[in-house]
């Protein structure tokens, strides 16, 4: 994983300092490439232990063209909770404690962290056990699930994008367009958070299947060892679907940034050595990767350095 750590040093040593919509600032530089080789192991960042099973199931959420965090938060997977979180307590129904900035709050008052864990549970608590409360808090709008399974057409239709590609690849796998987007301007401010990663493509050579994917912001800290692995995932499983072996994930960054109370944390990742490469297996119970489940996928050979922890902002 020495180019993720090149890329941070890169943005410590060259980055802009910008502002962002969360508040927060960053440093950041724009168009940046990163290249994988699939065969030489499986590209989860070994410098910090980093979730798999988290990455997992987000992944098969995303694939099963899920947009609630009733699912994730039931299998213990709290990646979307703060846009849900968000859209519930500014709403009228909310009666709690202020939690206006509370991403930031959190981070600076450990006072008020207490405050928000107590509303967070409450919040997950009620997703889990009222149906009503989470169709209308715990849906995130139509964010990555809906548009790569279910994206509007203008005949009133929909188009399942995913099982197009899947189809694209096996009857024609030398077409350039195997490709699934994200972006859907006639419905980005309906998403509690716009597609950072936006448009992936499909390449076949040699028996082997090659993505390429496109992310137009990318938090480099906390995001992109997750972004890596999980394309690295997605990577797989098509290229299973389709009897393929694979070949490269190639990912492109617009603006990578390293937010300013992050800093610290990835000091600290620079300071350690990159450990050997852990391997993927899926399992073969399944007919079709539409059927997995999270305990379908494992990692063999997983030995991280110590897990970083750091504010997520929103």
């Amino acid at each position: 994983m020495e180019q993720y750590l090149q890329l941070c040093k890169t943005i410590l040593a060259d980055g802009a300092v910008k502002d962002d919509r969360t508040g927060t600032g960053t440093k950041s530089i724009f168009g940046h490439q990163l290249r994988f080789d699939l065969t030489k192991g499986f590209p989860l960042v070994t410098t910090k232990k980093t979730a798999m099973r988290l990455i997992t199931s987000e992944l098969l959420w995303f694939i099963k063209g899920d947009t609630n965090v009733k699912t994730l938060i039931a299998e213990r997977n709290h990646i979307w909770d703060e846009w849900a979180f968000e859209k519930w307590v500014k709403s009228e129904d909310y009666n709690g404690p202020d939690m206006n900035d509370f991403g930031l709050r959190a981070a600076q008052e450990e006072e008020f962290k207490q405050i928000l864990d107590e509303q967070m549970n409450i919040f997950r608590k009620k997703i889990l056990s009222d149906d009503d409360f989470a169709n209308k808090y715990g849906d995130l709008g139509p964010v990555y699930g809906r548009q790569w399974r279910s994206w509007p057409s203008t005949n009133g239709q929909t188009i399942d994008q995913l099982k197009n590609v899947i189809k694209s690849i096996k009857n024609n796998p030398d077409s350039r367009r195997h490709i699934v987007t994200a972006w859907n301007p006639s419905e980005v401010d309906q998403m509690a958070l716009p597609p950072c990663h936006t448009f992936f493509q499909f390449y076949v050579a040699d028996g082997k299947l090659s993505c390429q994917l496109y992310q137009r912001s990318a938090d480099v800290f906390l995001g992109v060892p997750f972004n890596i692995a999980s394309y690295a995932l997605l990577t797989h499983l098509i290229a299973k679907e389709c009897n393929l072996e694979v070949g490269d994930f190639v990912h492109t960054l617009g603006d990578a940034h390293i937010y300013s109370n992050h800093m610290d944390q990835v000091h600290e990742q620079l300071s350690r050595q990159p450990r050997e490469l852990p391997t993927l297996t899926i399992s073969n119970d399944k007919e079709s990767i539409f059927d997995l489940e999270t305990n379908d996928i494992t990692i063999e050979g997983y030995d991280p350095h110590p897990r970083i922890k750091a504010p997520i902002a929103v």
